[in-house]
């Protein structure tokens, strides 16, 4: 029989790795953002401010003497910008990075790039000292999200490779409608998924967690690359095979149907999940208004939003699938929707599409 003593050093062996607290370090060229972010981030019980830093030049120091579990990294500061800085540490040194970005259409489009670098959160930087207090909860939110994730090097998105291969056109329409739901690491998911559908697909809706601003620059980027249209969502458009709706940032997204037509509400609204736009509203919608007309996707993210929603498309006859856990970032809106009974179909990302077009014909009616 083990002894006693025995007994308590396997307890603290096998437990003081959960109790560890997340390290963080802040890098931010203002020290007014610096100071109040390691304030937020210090009340917590499960988190400490290992550090911060005014430029990537002290960061890289830093990361080597302190070896923090997150980074919050703003993407523009002096000597060398943070999207310069990411691309050197994901290659040489993967870590969970939240990118601190301001709303310009420059300071989007910068976020857009870190995420395809391998960054996994993207926070809007407050113009105030007030508003950065205002933040603290998504900070503190992404900063627990990012701690789950193991990050690899990426593969340069400068580095020629094929796009995924898009699949062939429906050889005819439907009055279907698509909707995708997605968190943290969405935005390279749903690229992945859109970029494969054919220029023909039915009508899409699609709720992905970023603030406001993001949204439009990340819309416009898919539009770059994908055969459908995809664009940000105006409250009453209407929903049409070829054209995908991205949910605005801070904003719900709802199916609706008026007779044979699909349109769009874009309302505002309490959080749901912690989150707005939410996926659950979303789904909810789609239940509602498309019923058995609708196929719902579920991709990876944390916690649970989408997972009551994607069930309700589910018990309305719409045809599910959820993202697999081996190619997630964060298998946490997936798994929940699995464990809550609500998919019918699990799929690794890029089998995703192919699955939505085989869910459209076997259910065309």
């Amino acid at each position: 029989m083990p002894s006693g003593l025995g007994d308590f050093y396997k307890f603290f062996r096998d437990t003081t790795p959960a109790m560890r607290k997340t390290r963080v370090l802040v890098v931010d060229d203002s020290a007014i953002v610096r100071k109040i972010f390691a304030d937020l981030i210090s009340r917590e019980p499960d988190l400490e401010v290992v550090g911060t830093a005014p430029d990537p030049f002290v960061a890289r120091d830093k990361i080597v003497q302190l070896a923090p579990d997150v980074i919050t990294l703003d993407v523009e500061m002096p000597r060398m910008d943070g999207l310069t800085f990411l691309k050197k540490l994901m290659h040489y040194h993967p870590l969970p990075v939240i990118i601190v970005s301001s709303l310009t259409p420059r300071g989007s489009q910068m976020a857009l790039e870190a995420l395809e670098w391998g960054a996994v959160e993207v926070l809007a930087k407050p113009g105030t000292s007030f508003s950065v207090g205002d933040l603290g909860g998504q900070l503190l939110d992404k900063i627990r999200t990012a701690a789950q994730v193991r990050p690899q090097r990426p593969l340069s998105p400068s580095t020629p490779t094929a796009p995924p291969a898009r699949l062939a056109p429906l050889a005819q329409t439907t009055n279907k409608v698509i909707a995708i739901g997605a968190s943290t690491g969405g935005t390279e998911a749903i690229k992945e998924v859109l970029m494969r559908l054919p220029a023909n697909a039915p009508g899409t809706v699609i709720v992905q967690h970023m603030p406001p601003k993001f949204t439009t620059a990340f819309a416009e980027r898919l539009n770059q690359v994908c055969a459908l249209e995809v664009r940000e969502a105006q409250d009453g458009d209407s929903v049409v095979t070829g054209a995908a709706l991205l949910a605005p940032g801070n904003f719900h997204l709802l199916l609706r149907r008026s007779g044979a037509r699909y349109y769009v509400q874009v309302k505002d609204g309490p959080p749901v999940h912690h989150q707005r736009p939410s996926a659950d509203v979303l789904f909810r919608s789609a239940a509602e208004a498309a019923g058995s007309n609708a196929v719902g996707v579920i991709l990876t993210g944390m916690g649970a939003d989408g997972a009551d929603g994607l069930l309700a498309m589910k018990e309305k006859g719409a045809y599910t699938i959820a993202q697999d856990e081996a190619t997630c970032v964060v298998y946490g809106m997936p798994k929940e929707a699995v464990r809550r009974g609500g998919v019918q179909r699990v799929l690794p990302l890029p089998q995703i599409a192919d699955g939505i077009l085989w869910a459209l014909k076997a259910t065309n009616h």
